[in-house]
C-alpha cells in the first residue's frame, strides 16, 4: 500500500423528510401496500404535470446554508434520460448544470487524528426511482413504485478522501448534519440515507487520477469501509497483474463481502440531459435565504466547541455527546439539573447509559432513565449519599422501573457509611488481621493499599465512602 494512494469521493442520497413527494401529493411514509402511495404524476402517466413541492427547497437551502455552501439563486431541473422497469416515465427528474447548491465544505479526523477539509461539489434535488423486487416471485421481478418521487438531495463531494475511513467519517458528519436539521431521519435501513463511493488508486506522486469504479447503493457505515476496502485491494491487484481497471459501476455483496460488476460506467451525454419543459427555474430571492438562515439551529460543530468551553469536556467526549441532537440534549438536561461535575455527567451517559441503550437497541428519546432522573442519581454521588460502586446497583434499577434514585436508596438500604468512629474500627479490625500486608506495606509496597481499601469495601457491601476509607487507612499505616 505504501506504493498506492486512495482517491474517494461520495455520491451521498438524502430522502428528505417531507410529507408528500416532490413532484405530487402522494404520501412518502415507508412501509404501505406495493404501489400503494403512486399517483398518476408518479407513474408517469401522459397529460399529468409535475408541481414542485416547495419544502424541498427550504430543506436542500438549509443543508447549504449548514456546509458553507452557496444557495443558487437561480437553479433548474433538467430530465435525466435512461430506461429501467422502475422508471416510468423513462426519465427522472433531477438537475445538472444549474443544482440548487453550490460549493461548502466540512471537517474531519484524517487517519492521522488531524482535521482535514472535505470539499463539498454540490447538492442537488432529484426524485427517487421507484424499487424492482427480484425475491418474491419466482422467475419473475416486481415493481413497487411508492418510492418513485421520493424527494431526494443528493450531495456530492470532491475527490478529497484517502482512506475508507475517512470516507465513514465524512459520511457520519453528514449524516449528522442533516439529522441536526430535521431535514431527513437519516434511516439506513428504511433506504433514507445512502451513498455511492466512486473509488480509484494511483500510484504515489502520480497527478493524474485513476480509472474510478462506482460502487453504488451502499446503505450502512460499515459497508461503506468494507467496500471500499475491498475495491481498493482489487483495483491494485488488477493493475499489479498487468491488467487495466475499467469505469463501471459495481455492487457490494455483504454476504461474500466483495463487489461484483454491475453495468459499464455510464457519462453525463449517455443519459441526454436536457431542462424540463414541464418545471419552471427555481429562483430564490435573499429574503427567502435569510429566513432559512433564521431558522437554523446550533450545528454540531458549534455546539460540541461550547459543550467543551461552557462544560469543560475533553474534546473526545464533546464529539461523541454531540453526535446527535438527541443525545446533545439529553447532555445537556443532566448537566444543567444536576448539582454535580458536568464532566461526571458525561461519562455516565457515554459509558453506562450508552451501554443499556445499545443493550436493547434504544433510542436516547426512549431511554428509561430520564435526564432528571440522571441528574438525581448523580447528585447522591456527589453529596455521598452512595458510591461510585453503589450507584452503578441504583442505576440498574432505575433502568428496570424500581423507582427513583432516592426511592431505592431508601428501599435497599444503600446509604453510604460515613460514620468515622465506625468506619474506624472496621479499618482497625482489617489491618488486624493482616500482619504479613502490613509489614510490606510498611516495606515500601504501597501498591497493598488497594488491597486493604477493598477488604473495608468487602466488609462493608461497598457502603463506605472510598475517601474517608482511603485516609483513615493511610492513618493507621503510617
Amino acid at each position: 500500500m505504501s506504493r498506492w494512494e486512495v482517491v474517494i469521493g461520495l455520491e451521498i442520497h438524502t430522502q428528505l423528510a417531507t410529507n408528500s413527494k416532490i413532484f405530487s401529493g402522494s404520501s412518502t411514509a415507508y412501509g404501505a401496500e406495493p404501489n400503494a402511495q403512486a399517483s398518476l404524476v408518479d407513474l408517469g402517466y401522459p397529460g399529468v404535470l409535475p408541481v414542485l413541492n416547495v419544502e424541498v427547497v427550504r430543506m436542500a437551502a438549509m443543508f447549504g446554508l449548514a456546509v458553507n455552501a452557496t444557495v443558487a439563486k437561480r437553479s433548474i431541473f433538467a430530465r435525466k434520460n435512461y430506461f429501467y422497469p422502475d422508471l416510468p416515465k423513462g426519465y427522472q427528474i433531477s438537475q445538472y448544470e444549474l443544482p440548487i447548491v453550490v460549493g461548502g465544505e466540512l471537517f474531519i479526523r484524517d487517519d492521522a487524528g488531524d482535521e482535514k477539509r472535505i470539499r463539498i461539489t454540490r447538492a442537488h434535488l432529484e426524485e427517487d426511482a421507484g424499487k424492482s423486487v427480484h425475491d418474491e416471485f419466482e422467475g419473475s421481478t416486481g415493481v413497487d413504485l411508492n418510492r418513485a418521487g421520493t424527494p431526494l438531495l443528493e450531495i456530492v463531494s470532491e475527490p478529497d478522501l484517502r482512506s475508507a475511513k475517512e470516507a465513514v467519517a465524512y459520511m457520519r458528519k453528514i449524516h449528522s448534519i442533516v439529522r441536526y436539521l430535521e431535514i431527513s431521519d437519516g434511516n439506513m435501513q428504511e433506504g433514507s440515507f445512502r451513498c455511492d463511493a466512486n473509488v480509484s488508486v494511483r500510484q504515489v506522486g502520480q497527478v493524474e487520477l485513476g480509472t474510478r469504479a462506482e460502487v453504488k447503493n451502499l446503505n450502512s457505515f460499515r459497508f461503506v469501509e468494507k467496500a471500499i476496502n475491498f475495491e481498493i485491494a482489487r483495483q491494485i491487484d488488477v493493475i499489479e497483474d498487468g491488467g487495466v481497471v475499467v469505469q463501471e459501476t459495481r455492487l457490494y455483496d455483504s454476504d461474500k463481502d466483495e463487489t461484483r460488476s454491475m453495468r459499464s460506467k455510464e457519462e453525463a451525454n449517455d443519459y441526454r440531459y436536457f431542462p424540463d419543459p414541464d418545471l419552471l427555474p427555481v429562483e430564490i430571492e435573499d429574503s427567502f435565504v435569510e429566513e432559512v438562515r433564521r431558522s437554523l439551529p446550533e450545528l454540531p460543530h458549534v455546539k460540541c466547541a461550547r459543550f467543551i468551553a461552557e462544560y469543560a469536556l475533553k474534546e473526545a467526549d464533546a464529539e461523541i455527546l454531540t453526535v446527535s441532537r438527541a443525545l446533545a440534549d439529553f447532555y445537556e438536561e443532566v448537566a444543567k439539573t444536576t448539582a454535580g461535575d458536568s464532566r461526571i455527567a458525561a461519562n455516565w451517559i457515554i459509558g453506562d447509559l450508552s451501554a443499556l441503550l445499545n443493550r436493547d437497541n434504544i433510542d436516547i428519546q426512549d431511554s428509561p432513565i430520564t435526564p432528571i432522573a440522571l441528574a438525581g442519581l448523580l447528585d447522591r454521588i456527589t453529596d455521598d449519599t452512595i458510591s461510585g460502586k453503589i450507584a452503578k446497583e441504583v442505576f440498574d434499577g432505575m433502568s428496570t422501573g424500581e423507582g427513583s434514585a432516592d426511592e431505592i436508596i431508601a428501599a435497599k438500604g444503600l446509604q453510604q457509611i460515613t460514620d468515622v468512629s465506625a468506619l474506624d474500627a472496621i479499618v482497625a479490625a482489617i489491618i488486624d488481621a493482616n500482619p504479613a500486608q502490613v509489614a510490606d506495606y510498611r516495606a515500601g509496597k504501597e501498591k497493598l493499599l488497594g488491597f486493604f481499601v477493598g477488604q473495608v469495601m468487602k466488609e462493608t457491601g461497598g457502603k463506605a465512602n472510598p475517601g474517608q476509607v482511603n485516609q483513615l487507612i493511610k492513618q493507621k499505616l503510617s
